[in-house]
């Protein structure tokens, strides 16, 4: 049963919200690096949507969603595809829970069938590359690991869609991955927030190697237990980094990994009959375009959240993306009510 994995990530740049890494894991019917994905769903899918083009945008998140447009395209396409796997959460916390949890785990995207036969047995022990204790995605991604909830969580759980209710290619697209023999195995997340984030780059006293780090846990959650099992891992590059030997080899000590390339425009590794690439434009493949999408979508969410609790209660504060120069701003702004209540720097920004 060969496997497709796409991952991504979205908001590595701003101080305020989270960090999110997303993969999304499709069983194809032949070689993975033969599966073209997007002239397989042509006729649900679409990279670049003309006039009166209804299918459903599936691109670099930076593409399908603008700042200031609604995030209902982003919406209608993500929660389409996870009407792949029958899940339909209703608010953002029930979204968290079910690509939050590990794949071995109940989560509801992936039945006991698929779990069992893709990743093999429950007995299977995610590997931290920070801390024993550290957990991968465990940490609710409303709570934190001191305080409880986090304030902006705490009284109001999103409901969704919050835009866009269409879910009129669920049908075809079910149909047409049924004709194919292709499935949606699971869609998997880890949604890092401010204190988390703060704490694993102040472990390395080092972003970068932090937010690899974080994406190469996600990896190791979605990696099949199989050792027969072929596998195509295409991942977009972590800022400038052009070796990932170490990283792996530390998330995969039990196995032999393989150099085939390093440099600027690919790094490719081979573990086993699975092959990782790690490349610029990495979106180009439709299964990263759908991890960077949910990527997107969940920050986007948390973002709703964060700002409707601080705007509700200063009139006429303007939202935040919390990109640096703006953030700076809003940090100002919400700073005597910060204060009053009693609310750490650590909990709400990312120092670096």
């Amino acid at each position: 049963m060969p496997l497709l994995i796409g991952m991504d990530e979205a908001g590595l740049g701003p101080n305020l919200g989270p960090f999110v890494v997303a993969a999304s894991v499709w069983d194809v019917p032949m070689s993975p690096d033969g599966f073209d994905f997007w002239a397989a769903f042509e006729s649900v899918l679409t990279r670049a949507p003309g006039t009166n083009d209804s299918r459903l945008h599936v691109a670099d998140s930076k593409k399908v969603f603008r700042s200031g447009c609604g995030i209902g395209t982003l919406e209608r396409g993500v929660l389409t595809t996870l009407q792949l796997c029958d899940a339909s959460p209703s608010t953002y916390r029930q979204l968290c829970e079910l690509v939050c949890l590990d794949v071995d785990s109940s989560s509801p995207l992936a039945s006991e069938e698929k779990i069992q036969k893709t990743f093999g047995p429950k007995s299977y022990s995610t590997r931290s590359l920070f801390e024993d204790l550290e957990p991968i995605a465990k940490f609710s991604r409303t709570r934190t690991d001191s305080r409880g909830d986090l304030p902006w969580y705490q009284d109001n759980d999103l409901a969704l869609p919050v835009m866009s209710q269409d879910r009129s290619f669920t049908v075809p697209w079910k149909m047409l991955c049924l004709r194919l023999g292709v499935k949606l195995v699971t869609i998997c997340a880890d949604i890092v927030e401010p204190q988390r984030f703060n704490r694993l780059v102040r472990k390395d006293n080092n972003k970068s190697t932090a937010t690899s780090k974080i994406a190469m846990q996600v990896l190791r959650r979605v990696w099949p237990r199989d050792q027969d099992c072929a596998v195509l891992v295409v991942a977009d590059k972590h800022g400038g980094r052009n070796n990932y030997e170490l990283l792996l080899r530390d998330i995969f000590p039990e196995k032999t990994i393989v150099v085939l390339q390093e440099g600027a425009e690919r790094s490719i590794y081979r573990i086993g009959n699975g092959e990782i690439h790690f490349q610029p434009r990495a979106e180009e493949y439709g299964p990263v375009a759908i991890a960077s999408m949910t990527a997107k979508y969940l920050r986007q969410l948390a973002m709703q959240q964060f700002n409707g609790f601080w705007c509700n209660q200063i009139p006429g504060l303007k939202p935040t993306q919390g990109y640096p120069v703006d953030a700076k701003r809003f940090r100002s702004e919400i700073a005597n009510l910060q204060r009053r209540l009693e609310i750490p720097d650590d909990l709400l920004w990312r120092h670096r």
